[in-house]
């Protein structure tokens, strides 16, 4: 496969670091808002299954303006969309801040999560723009991966802190203060750089995002990557639950989701090194070999420091992903069409969000605790099918 992206303007790829935090600060409030609505909710004694939906909440509103996103991104670009996105997780988590009532902790959910859709659609059309061939866009995609890795390595772990030395509402408190940070590093990048952001012509005729599903290899990429971010969701599921039945603290819950996450960032800084000699469907192939087996394993491994090794391997293989997913994406759509193609990817990524916690939750409670990983590990399996096809695909 070959780049179809020009080469990227001088001042728009030095503005790389400034689009990363950017990332990182929308992504960290909506992180800091999942975990502590998520421990909230399980000390106020409601059940397991409540957890779900509540997690799923964080997909609803991504679900429903994903592809208004990604036109947007195509549209204007950087700024104005990024700037809606840190509106609404701003007043997210102020919800939670002013109330902990379940119903405050649902309207920070569906705010919070719909403002990393709506944010990361136009991010990661920026980063696209940035990288000139193959190996550039592995590059560049495993630096803006870094953002939500480093967000979920860092957020979690300070919210169980605030919640065990000071309070729920403080945690709440950092998530809502990561918003103005983010839109002041945002400033920072160029405006309406030379790379791309024309108005569309008036007189053409709408593309329909869905036309881009006629593409076969976009359809086995969008089902590779329903599959392996529905793995993530059942970790960031069963580690609250599954540290909760075993007594742990919330700093200790949060030293497990950040483990996850430090592992994440890892890999992607080795994605960084070596992506040029890095082939992006036996990248993929290889992560979900690897996630197979630490998903059936995770349950029976003792104590909390065999639950962070557990975590930590899961989040090497699940870590590996987003970069070669999104570098194929921006390789197999025609540029004009890339926030379009993000978009859908952020709509099928966020459907599956949505029904997978709720059902995870449903799962827990009829069964064991560790279910949701081991019905992951089947569909893992399952997935190597459309990624040996992925392969074939010329």
């Amino acid at each position: 496969m070959s780049a179809t992206a020009p080469a990227p303007a001088p001042n728009l790829r030095a503005a790389l670091p400034y689009v990363v935090a950017t990332l990182i600060g929308v992504h960290a409030c909506m992180a800091a808002t999942r975990v502590t609505s998520s421990l909230l909710v399980l000390k106020q004694g409601y059940p397991e299954w409540t957890v779900g939906v509540l997690l799923s909440l964080y997909a609803v509103a991504p679900l429903l303006l994903s592809m208004w996103a990604g036109r947007l991104a195509d549209r204007f670009g950087f700024h104005r969309p990024v700037g809606w996105g840190i509106a609404m997780a701003g007043v997210g988590a102020l919800a939670a801040v002013v109330s902990q009532h379940l119903a405050a902790l649902i309207i920070a959910g569906l705010l919070t999560g719909g403002a990393v859709s709506v944010a990361a659609v136009a991010i990661q059309r920026e980063a696209g723009l940035m990288a000139s061939d193959s190996g550039d866009l592995k590059r560049v995609f495993s630096w803006m991966a870094l953002g939500p890795a480093m967000s979920n390595a860092l957020a979690p772990m300070a919210a169980g802190l605030l919640i065990d030395h000071a309070s729920y509402r403080s945690a709440f408190v950092l998530a809502l203060l990561l918003c103005p940070l983010a839109w002041w590093v945002a400033l920072k990048v160029p405006r309406l750089p030379e790379a791309g952001h024309a108005e569309p012509d008036s007189q053409a005729k709408p593309r329909r995002a869905w036309d881009l599903l006629r593409l076969p290899h976009l359809r086995r990429l969008l089902i590779l990557n329903i599959v392996l971010s529905s793995c993530w969701d059942a970790h960031s599921f069963v580690v609250p639950v599954v540290g909760h039945a075993r007594g742990l603290s919330a700093s200790s819950i949060g030293l497990l989701l950040g483990s996850f996450a430090v592992a994440a960032t890892v890999v992607r800084l080795a994605i960084t090194k070596w992506a040029d000699e890095l082939d992006e469907v036996l990248a993929l192939r290889s992560a979900m070999l690897l996630a197979t087996g630490v998903l059936m394993a995770y349950a029976w491994l003792p104590g909390t420091w065999g639950l962070m090794v557990g975590s930590s391997l899961l989040g090497l293989a699940l870590g590996s992903v987003q970069p070669m997913i999104l570098a194929t994406l921006h390789q197999v759509t025609p540029p004009d069409r890339h926030g379009q193609a993000l978009g859908l990817r952020m709509l099928f990524t966020n459907a599956a969000t949505i029904v997978m916690p709720s059902g995870f939750g449903l799962l827990a409670t009829g069964t064991v605790a560790a279910a949701p990983m081991w019905l992951m590990a089947s569909l893992l399996v399952a997935a190597q099918w459309p990624a040996r096809a992925l392969r074939r695909q010329p």
